[in-house]
């Protein structure tokens, strides 16, 4: 073909038959090579001095340059009058406020230039001369040193579950981690882009790796990073507690960059093509189901050997960054969460999250005060004026946590009652007292709460400040013996007896008869 450049072990073929003496002639017909070329390669040969010895020596890409040195700058005056032209050209095309194009100014170029270029001869010229004004400049491949930094994204794409309850089909996001270095991949599925989950994610892939690199670089999701920044981002609170845990240092790439996180941007595409593919049709029925067939194939993923590489990402990992990450605490990071709330007049904080309300106490010499509560899934800390006044375990449904001491003293009698708090309050008051309450609260004769009976107990034993206290003796002696257990009743027969003392009957103190036959025809223990 005309034009094509020949192979310079061909040329050297050439100048070999030449020094063999053979014809130009002859040389063309043994090689696959036009006569002309031949007379034209000797001729420039001639012209240059060349010698046949020492151009056999000559490297071919050398022996290329000589044969094809490329043609000369264009020198007539149509050249010169468009580099005349030229920075007008520029400045029309680079301001974006005059919407000029290639076309329109070869257009007017042609109306004052007749003779000059055509279309495709000025568009080359124009670009050429555009692309030689331009600085110069490398494209920076990212060199990375071995086990210092873990690049973390999420993909775009989604995995899912079936929900057996509901046969809802649940979509579940996919965290992907990777160690540059070594190209190590770490891919689990959480359910949602929350912080919790994403911290939760970090952790797992943390104690995968069985070590902490001391950079960790995340995109700019509101899960790590608060206000976006090129210079200065504000990190996430609960990762820069993480951070603190596991001593590393977040470093989020630059605001609509990924090219600093590029291979995790290519991890991600890997998930797609050797996870996610593998597990199309399969069907999973929880996060936990779903995460093991994740691993499986994470596995099989790390422990394959890569193209152009005499290695796995796993043998990689374990031989060059294993030994230089940081220990993992002992201690296992939970999320920490902060609350400013208010000590109420009951001496407890209500903390409200996840949708649940739980009370946690408060020493009530705080009450009235603004507290600040820092918790996590296992506790609760509750400061004033930054202090430790209060920590409790964490409770994940309504109700009350409360120290005993922190009540005041009326507090404490209420909520430490009991059926012995009962019994030995009515033994302070009488033996006949103490026999009834302790056959009120007998599990023998109900089935019911005893708090059912810490009322009637109360109001049985506050009589005797209403009351004579033999009268109080006496009606616990007739209910426990007719087995009255309603207050109603007692009240009744206590009412009676008082009418009766009133009256000055001289029985009214006597023992209670064994034949109660009468007495239960009387009307007092109805």
């Amino acid at each position: 073909m005309a034009g094509t450049t020949k192979e310079m072990s061909l040329i050297k073929q050439v100048i070999q038959l030449k020094q063999l003496g053979v014809s130009n002639r002859g040389i063309a017909r043994k090689l696959p090579i036009n006569k002309g070329t031949v007379n034209g390669y000797f001729q420039m040969i001639e012209a240059n001095g060349w010698k046949l010895e020492d151009l056999m020596q000559v490297d071919d890409p050398i022996l290329e340059r000589m044969f094809h040195a490329g043609n000369p700058a264009y020198t007539d005056e149509r050249m010169q009058e468009f580099l005349r032209l030229l920075p007008y050209f520029r400045d029309q095309l680079t301001d974006s406020r005059n919407h000029v194009t290639r076309q329109l100014l070869w257009e007017e170029y042609r109306k004052t230039h007749p003779d000059g270029y055509g279309k495709s001869q000025f568009y080359d010229h124009l670009k050429q001369n555009l692309v030689a004004q331009k600085d110069i400049t490398t494209v920076l491949v990212q060199t990375y040193k071995p086990g210092e930094k873990l690049m973390v994204d999420f993909a775009g794409d989604k995995l899912s579950y079936v929900d057996t309850g509901t046969g809802e089909i649940v979509k579940v996001e996919v965290f992907v981690a990777c160690m540059p270095f070594s190209d190590y991949i770490f891919v689990c599925c959480v359910p949602s882009q929350r912080t919790e989950d994403f911290l939760f994610a970090l952790r797992m892939c943390l104690e995968h790796l069985g070590g902490v690199p001391p950079i960790v670089v995340p995109d700019n999701l509101k899960a790590a990073v608060i206000k976006p920044d090129r210079h200065e981002p504000e990190i996430n609170a609960a990762l820069r507690d993480m951070g603190n845990h596991y001593h590393f240092t977040v470093l989020p790439c630059d605001p609509a960059s990924p090219t600093q996180k590029a291979l995790v941007e290519d991890a991600v595409r890997i998930a797609y093509n050797r996870i996610a593919a593998r597990l199309r049709g399969r069907e999973f029925h929880s996060v936990l189901e779903l995460n093991q067939a994740v691993a499986e194939q994470n596995t099989m993923l790390n422990q394959t050997r890569m193209q152009k590489r005499p290695y796995t990402r796993e043998e990689r990992f374990h031989a060059m960054e294993k030994p230089l990450l940081q220990p993992l605490p002992e201690a296992v990071f939970e999320m920490r969460c902060y609350a400013d709330l208010k000590v109420q007049s009951n001496c407890f904080v209500e903390l409200r999250h996840d949708k649940t309300t739980h009370f946690y106490s408060v020493p009530y010499i705080h009450i009235g005060r603004a507290a600040k509560v820092i918790f996590t899934r296992s506790w609760v800390k509750i400061y004033v004026d930054n202090q430790l006044v209060a920590t409790h375990p964490r409770k994940h449904e309504y109700g009350y946590t409360y120290e005993p001491e922190h009540l005041a003293s009326s507090s404490r009698a209420i909520i430490d009652r009991s059926a012995a708090y009962y019994v030995s309050w009515a033994s302070r008051k009488s033996e006949d007292c103490k026999a009834y309450v302790s056959e009120i609260f007998n599990p023998k004769r109900t089935n019911n709460p005893e708090e059912v009976y810490y009322r009637i107990c109360a109001a049985i034993i506050a009589s005797y400040k209403r009351y004579d206290a033999r009268l109080v003796d006496l009606t616990c002696r007739q209910c426990l013996e007719n087995r009255v257990f309603t207050y109603r009743k007692f009240e009744a027969i206590l009412k009676n007896n008082h009418l009766r003392q009133a009256e000055d009957e001289p029985c009214l103190f006597a023992p209670v008869p064994k034949d109660h036959a009468n007495m239960r025809g009387s009307g007092y223990f109805k």
